[in-house]
């Protein structure tokens, strides 16, 4: 089953693209150079632009043939990660400390290729909203655009999203039709004791004592306090503490992330936290500050969306391809904020690469972009078609 021989025809413009916004990578609501380089594109490509929803968001409006009134949204994110890149490539990051480490870039990509040919055909009866979001890592860019109006400056009756798989072979669409990726929680955890002569640690409260007993109390969350049959990741993921050797710090800070599917275990484990934060706190003689933030809801792939994904996926790579995935991810996606609002589904894209997104070593097989661009574009022409 092939891909859309037109957009075919796009895939080496497609890869400098995708290999130009990689070498030049910008992280949440600072996608100053990407959002212009994705307004640029559609108003070459004719299309109707809109800039400034979320920050640095981008809306491309495309209306096919008829009257229709049906209007859906395809949403692609455009931010980088704050890490180093170590891949070598000819067209690696060129900023220290940005890499698209989760393939964002090709995302941008194929939504371009998608509005390109939307643009050239207009095979279609309705309305088209192309959504290029910032900030989807952790820094609420999908929040952003709901509040400044995105929904109801551009309705949308379905919605779609995709992201990158280095997990699936090439060619390989996968989708999960219900509750397919984990709520996120962010948490702060500010320890305040007391430094003193690394000689000395009588006459300290000893913050990296007291950061690693906690560290290592937060880990019989799950173990202990979720049932076994239920969901839920606890990582301590930072921990920040001291400045030299003889030095015992007084202040430390540990950083980490809540994964879960129901709400239930969620609010038990936040409890947990700041329930085990103030033991140690009174044990230790110090103060612990607890911030925890709701970061990413659950995202929830409608099955009407679901099976129009998995019905079009069979037209685009080969049938034997296409999976249905029956376990969820512990992965979090911010556009389950945009599907608490619109009815929709969101799927991945194998390919070449055993390197996992948000490694240092990632690289994004540009083989895809075509494959991603006619998923979307198929969509389109599948839901809105032409009588």
């Amino acid at each position: 089953m092939p891909t859309i021989d037109r957009i075919d025809g796009y895939a080496d413009e497609l890869t400098a693209i995708r290999r130009d916004l990689h070498a030049h990578p910008e992280i949440g609501f600072e996608e100053v150079r990407t959002s212009g380089i994705v307004a640029d594109k559609l108003k070459g490509w004719g299309i109707e632009v809109h800039r400034g929803l979320g920050g640095t968001g981008v809306i491309g409006v495309i209306k096919g043939k008829g009257s229709s009134g049906k209007r859906i949204g395809l949403r692609a994110d455009m931010d980088a990660l704050p890490m180093e890149e170590n891949t070598n490539l000819k067209w690696s990051s060129k900023i220290p400390g940005r890499f698209h480490g989760c393939g964002h870039d090709g995302h941008t990509t194929m939504l371009l290729g998608t509005a390109r040919y939307l643009a050239e055909t207009r095979n279609f009866d309705g309305t088209v909203h192309l959504i290029f979001q910032p900030a989807e890592e952790g820094l609420g860019g999908a929040r952003a655009m709901i509040k400044d109006g995105l929904f109801e400056k551009f309705p949308c009756d379905e919605l779609y999203g995709l992201h990158n798989a280095p997990d699936l072979n090439h060619g390989e669409i996968a989708i999960l039709p219900g509750p397919a990726m984990a709520s996120a929680d962010f948490f702060d955890l500010r320890i305040t004791g007391y430094g003193a002569h690394g000689a000395m640690p009588e006459r300290s409260k000893d913050a990296v004592i007291i950061a690693t007993t906690l560290a290592q109390a937060i880990q019989t969350i799950v173990s202990r306090n979720v049932e076994p049959l239920q969901a839920a990741v606890v990582s301590i993921t930072q921990i920040h503490a001291g400045s030299a050797y003889n030095v015992i710090p007084g202040d430390a800070h540990l950083c980490g992330t809540i994964r879960t599917f129901s709400k239930e275990v969620r609010t038990l484990v936040s409890e947990r936290i700041r329930t085990i934060c103030a033991g140690i706190a009174a044990a230790y003689q110090c103060a612990i500050d607890v911030d925890i933030r709701d970061t990413f809801n659950v995202l929830v792939n409608q099955v009407e969306q679901s099976k129009v994904v998995e019905e079009v996926a069979r037209t685009v790579v080969d049938p034997a391809k296409v999976i249905t995935r029956t376990q969820p991810k512990m992965g979090s996606e911010d556009f389950a904020d945009m599907l608490e609002t619109i009815p929709g589904a969101y799927f991945w894209v194998g390919h070449d690469g055993s390197v996992p997104v948000h490694n240092p070593g990632f690289v994004l097989d540009d083989k895809i972009l075509p494959i991603g661009a006619s998923m979307f574009a198929r969509i389109i022409e599948t839901r809105m078609p032409v009588v």
